[in-house]
């Protein structure tokens, strides 16, 4: 039987009939460019993420982008984040202007470790960026104290992570809910995914709500007129349209992922060489990936792969070790926890439409190469 990673088909006929309605009403209108459903997606994002103001733009790579930008960063500011992680996160602080600077994980949950941060704090810092990886919320309750000490901004990349949720001080904080901006893709992999392209900027700050809707207009808040030089980074209404059309399945979709995590976790919890990955007891997973630990990764994938089941390696070369960032002076051994992250990690299917019997082929596979 092929599994594939993800089945965006199956999504798609799930919701086929609301969607296609969604879209014909904005092609019937012609209101392509910051249509009613941009604000209107604007304003359900702001509330599924508890954030006041929520600000859509093209990507969640621009989405840090326009963050990063509004922090106006000058030659040698640092911002403090990990190497185990997307390409855009280290990415978007090097076309801003600033400088990464990389702090190791937590060996079981993937993300930032705070007392890493803690110890890479100087006088240049600017901002640390938390992503919340997979789908499962950094250690924001040890992290925001951080931030709010050197007076430096916390920017949340909540990319994986739309809707995940951690107990801080007794209450349930969502993802983007407490920094000083939040972070969020719509690219299609996601759990709320769109038909191509999208981001969004949550915060609870007015002002910099307004900047960040300047920014991704060309800097202006009316047609032709520009307080500073922007970016062209506007959501497309035909995308805010698919948001919308999906977004009330969004909840069930996710706890359908957190049904098929901890029927992976049953099967493999007591495996010496599988280990499953370990959600915080803070925390409410989302599970934008099922990722293992497993010895001799690659020649499980390629086992995989054999029995036409899907897989993926987030991330094989932590980012210190990328060519393109030699010349901030890592080497190998400089994050040896993401080093052997890289070296261990692989994802399997856990899409909401997976069948029962899907997944018992992969646990099966899974299984047969670790007898």
């Amino acid at each position: 039987m092929n599994v594939p990673l993800l089945d965006l088909v199956a999504q798609y006929r799930s919701v086929e009939g609301e969607v296609l309605a969604a879209v014909m009403r904005v092609i019937e209108r012609q209101a392509f460019i910051m249509g009613a459903e941009v604000t209107e997606l604007e304003a359900a994002v702001a509330r599924l993420s508890h954030a006041a103001h929520a600000i859509a733009c093209a990507s969640g790579t621009d989405a840090l982008l326009l963050a990063l930008r509004a922090l106006d960063l000058k030659p040698g500011d640092e911002i403090i984040t990990t190497p185990f992680t997307f390409f855009a996160t280290a990415g978007a602080i090097h076309n801003a202007g600033g400088t990464p600077v990389f702090v190791d994980i937590e060996a079981d949950t993937f993300n930032l470790d705070p007392a890493a941060v803690a110890a890479a704090v100087t006088p240049r810092t600017r901002a640390i960026i938390a992503v919340h990886l997979f789908g499962q919320m950094a250690a924001m309750e040890a992290l925001v104290p951080i931030a709010e000490r050197h007076g430096i901004a916390l920017i949340e990349d909540a990319a994986q992570a739309i809707g995940a949720r951690r107990k801080v001080d007794g209450a349930w904080r969502v993802a983007g809910e407490l920094g000083t901006v939040g972070t969020l893709s719509f690219f299609p992999s996601k759990n709320l995914g769109a038909f191509g392209d999208g981001g969004m900027m949550v915060t609870q700050d007015a002002s910099l709500a307004g900047r960040l809707g300047r920014l991704r207009l060309h800097g202006g808040s009316r047609q032709y007129y520009h307080d500073e030089v922007g970016f062209n980074s506007r959501l497309d209404t035909l995308q805010a349209a698919v948001l919308l059309a999906k977004l009330p399945h969004l909840a069930g979709w996710s706890a359908a992922r957190a049904r098929h995590a901890a029927r992976y976790t049953e099967a493999f919890v007591a495996h010496p060489a599988v280990c499953p990955p370990r959600t915080d007891p803070a925390n409410e997973h989302i599970y934008n990936q099922y990722t293992i630990r497993v010895p001799r990764r690659d020649e499980l994938q390629a086992h995989l792969r054999a029995k036409g089941i899907g897989s993926s390696i987030y991330y094989p070369l932590p980012l210190h070790l990328q060519p393109c960032f030699a010349h901030l002076g890592y080497a190998a051994g400089s994050f040896p926890v993401s080093e052997t992250a890289s070296a261990q990690v692989i994802s399997l299917p856990v899409f909401p439409e997976l069948t029962e019997p899907q997944q018992q082929t992969v646990i099966d596979a899974v299984l047969e190469f670790y007898p």
